[in-house]
């Protein structure tokens, strides 16, 4: 089974501007997913896809790879599909978001277990619990409801399901790690953007609309992402207190 991680590293974020270059703990937040990424014994190889100078040169740097891409890319897996097109020897290929820099070998291992235990899903993504009360009715956390099989029924940025009648639900919280078939991602590639998809900009539900089906992996718990400068200050508490272990 060979895997491939491919990190995705826009410097043109509308939220944050070059933030794959922020600097976390003296070194640049792509650099903290990169490492993490290598450090996942799951891994055959792992790149960093992008389309800025500045990045392909920071990584470089630290001695990383780096695959120059388009710079029309719609999504993060629309580049991550790209580089995989490099790389036809590979069985799955997994998009590491590049502002997850606290992410853990055993979060990936997670992600991709299935594939590895003979399963073939076109796709699987990270859930772990919901905090109702601090996450629910927040927009920035993405919700995902399973059915029975574990495989996703809807994800949304508003709070769902409506709790018409209280009680306890699968109601889970979506973490933006993906991986794929290698055959379905260039699939996916060739497909063309959705109406939910563009309604609450969360690419995994192009996959759905089309009838395709994730599943949906368990994890203990969601770590920090890094999406606007509010984030970076969070990230950097998160490592003066030590939590990063």
């Amino acid at each position: 089974m060979n895997i491939l991680a491919v990190i995705p590293a826009r410097y043109q974020s509308q939220r944050f501007p070059g933030k794959p270059l922020v600097m976390l703990d003296e070194r640049p937040m792509v650099q903290w997913v990169y490492e993490a990424a290598k450090s996942c014994d799951f891994f055959q190889d792992a790149v960093v896809a992008t389309d800025s100078d500045k990045i392909a040169d920071c990584v470089k740097g630290f001695g990383g790879k780096v695959v120059m891409t388009r710079d029309d890319h719609l999504t993060g897996t629309d580049r991550v599909a790209e580089v995989a097109g490099f790389y036809d020897d590979m069985d799955v290929v997994v998009n590491v978001q590049g502002d997850q820099p606290f992410v853990t070998p055993e979060a990936l291992k997670q992600l991709v277990r299935p594939y590895r235990e003979g399963e073939r899903p076109e796709m699987t993504t990270l859930g772990c619990p919901l905090d109702m009360e601090e996450d629910y009715a927040s927009p920035n956390a993405v919700k995902v409801l399973c059915d029975r099989n574990g495989h996703a029924l809807y994800f949304s940025r508003s709070p769902i399901p409506y709790f018409r009648t209280p009680g306890t639900v699968p109601v889970y919280h979506h973490l933006g790690l993906y991986a794929f078939r290698h055959d379905f991602l260039m699939q996916y590639s060739q497909l063309e953007p959705t109406p939910f998809e563009t309604c609450e900009g969360l690419e995994q539900l192009r996959v759905l609309e089309y009838g395709y089906a994730i599943k949906v992996c368990q994890t203990q718990k969601a770590a920090i992402e890094i999406n606007t400068p509010e984030d970076l200050v969070k990230a950097q508490l998160f490592i003066q207190q030590g939590m990063t272990s």
